[in-house]
């Protein structure tokens, strides 16, 4: 089916996404394809669905995936057309694979990595992460992604997202200018400035993919389900410089 056959997201999901800082999307690839990709991980891990008395860890990554099914799932119509109307035609890259994954195990033990943060975006060479940095112009990250790979539920680990925390940490970062900030001062109060903001939770069916402003306040939790949770984090990346400003137009206008 040609791409502008494809309606795209409505104006009010982009109103969402300005608001809010992340737009959920059903259905954006099939579930058969979600399938074929989990089996890939599930191969990967070297564990098998059928034997949970092999998921020691509370979360193992799996890195970058580039093979077909993968390169399908994050480049089908409907998300080309979400990623012209929230980024701008022509100011991203195609993704070229999925990464990375963390997949989450069901377990009592913590798995350690669930506080409250921002994906930094460039000097990402570093070996400290918390050198790592980003800016008011989201250099090097025009999105974070969150795609499901399997079914999520309230208790199967899904992302918690703080809405509208994304415009606090924009008027955070001004300051530091194009240099941008590193994650320790970025992190320095433990995001307390975003504590007020309302929760949500990246639930949702295998084939669901939530696109988030990549200044978002996010983090993870322990798995209180009985599957493991299979989802990708990667960023969509932009051709050249990110325009914020294209961001903060009006939905109506963005739709067109």
């Amino acid at each position: 089916m040609p791409k502008s056959e494809h309606a795209g997201l409505t104006s009010d999901q982009v109103q969402t996404f300005i608001d809010d800082g992340f737009v959920k999307i059903e259905n954006a690839f099939s579930a058969d394809l979600a399938k074929t990709c989990r089996d890939e991980l599930w191969s990967d891990l070297g564990l098998s669905p059928d034997e949970p008395e092999n998921w020691a860890q509370p979360v193992v990554r799996v890195g970058f995936k580039s093979s077909p099914p993968f390169v399908e799932a994050a480049n089908t119509p409907e998300l080309h057309k979400a990623y012209d109307q929230l980024v701008g035609e022509a100011r991203w890259l195609p993704p070229q694979g999925l990464g990375t994954f963390p997949v989450r195990f069901p377990s009592a033990k913590s798995p350690g990595d669930d506080g409250w943060h921002v994906d930094m975006s460039f000097g990402t060479d570093n070996p400290d992460f918390m050198e790592w940095r980003a800016n008011a112009k989201s250099r090097g990250r025009a999105l974070l992604m969150l795609f499901l790979f399997s079914d999520v539920g309230s208790d199967d680990a899904p992302t918690r997202i703080r809405k509208g925390s994304h415009s606090i940490i924009a008027r955070e970062l001004l300051p530091y200018g194009e240099a941008g900030a590193t994650l320790r001062q970025l992190s320095a109060d433990g995001f307390a400035s975003t504590d007020g903001c309302d929760v949500a939770l990246a639930t949702g069916a295998a084939g669901t993919v939530y696109l988030c402003h990549p200044f978002i306040v996010h983090a993870a939790q322990p798995h209180r389900g009985k599957h493991p949770r299979f989802m990708a984090q990667p960023p969509l990346l932009p051709r050249g410089e990110s325009d914020p400003a294209y961001w903060r137009k009006p939905a109506e206008a963005r739709r067109a």
